[in-house]
């Protein structure tokens, strides 16, 4: 059963995708008629990523205060064991796309859902994020209280406006890489793929992410879009100097939270930028 909805004109939904659109257009006619508290986030990608007519073009979502209801989320231990505690935390979250439209969290790119995530720690527990640090030359560790809402999205150029699609010439091999930025859904396949070729391959030191993750990404090599020759390409033809440069400028043009962070050390004055580190603190923060 399929039908084409006036949310993505032209495509057509599954029975499971009809079903999560009602829930999701259920959820934002809740959300108006309660009257929750809502933000609006601008997203890293400026909504430059996705189709002219999609929700999310507009480059923003709009997402409610955290209830008793996330906590139940994140306080989960099911969830939390299965590894998806915060997706389903950000999904109960957000409530559209800040025009009326639902958002399906399935399409947002990675960088997106990291700003979200921001904000929701932001919107739950406040924007002060204590963290611990170790300093790179003399080890000590010192403790620094980071401001979430001081973050920044990276500024990045995106001249492809309404698609996602990237190109990349090789330094060494002088191949053409056309490219896109990974969804929250092609991630969870990505994950998938890893985990079943890593059982196909009875092995349980090789990890099959990186090559599963550049097979999804790439669209085509050199005007190429056959999958079987860009399996082939990753897996025998990607020299490492060639993946690094290609890894370095993905960089480089992915949309994402800046979440580099000045640190000078109080024991012998060094300086660096460093990444914020991610820890349980980030959503579990002690009372």
């Amino acid at each position: 059963m399929t039908k084409v909805t006036e949310s993505y004109p032209g495509k057509e939904l599954s029975t499971e995708e009809l079903k999560q659109q009602l829930v999701a257009d259920t959820k934002i006619a809740q959300a108006k008629e309660a009257k929750f508290p809502t933000e609006i986030i601008d997203l890293p990608s400026k909504g430059l990523l996705y189709p002219e007519e999609h929700p999310l073009s507009t480059g923003r979502v709009e997402m409610k205060y955290m209830t008793a209801k996330e906590e139940d989320i994140l306080t989960s231990q099911n969830l939390i064991q299965k590894g998806v505690v915060i997706d389903m935390l950000l999904r109960s979250l957000i409530v559209g796309n800040g025009e009326g439209k639902r958002v399906n969290y399935d399409d947002l790119v990675l960088g997106d859902k990291n700003a979200i995530m921001v904000a929701a720690r932001v919107l739950g527990y406040g924007a002060e994020y204590p963290i611990e640090q170790t300093c790179p030359k003399c080890q000590a560790k010192s403790t620094e209280t980071i401001d979430l809402a001081n973050l920044d999205n990276k500024q990045v150029d995106i001249t492809s406006k309404n698609q996602n699609i990237f190109e990349f010439t090789l330094p060494l091999s002088k191949k053409v890489i056309e490219f896109k930025i990974l969804s929250h859904k092609d991630e969870a396949k990505v994950a998938e793929t890893a985990k079943r070729m890593k059982k196909k391959a009875h092995s349980s030191q090789v990890s099959f992410e990186l090559t599963s993750r550049l097979k999804a990404m790439i669209l085509s090599v050199d005007g190429e879009d056959d999958r079987k020759a860009i399996d082939n390409f990753v897996e025998n033809e990607f020299i490492s100097r060639d993946s690094l440069a290609f890894r370095k400028n993905l960089d480089v043009v992915t949309p994402d939270v800046d979440m580099t962070h000045f640190f000078e050390c109080s024991q012998c004055g060094h300086e660096d930028s460093v990444q914020i580190p991610l820890t349980v603190e980030f959503f579990w923060p002690r009372v």
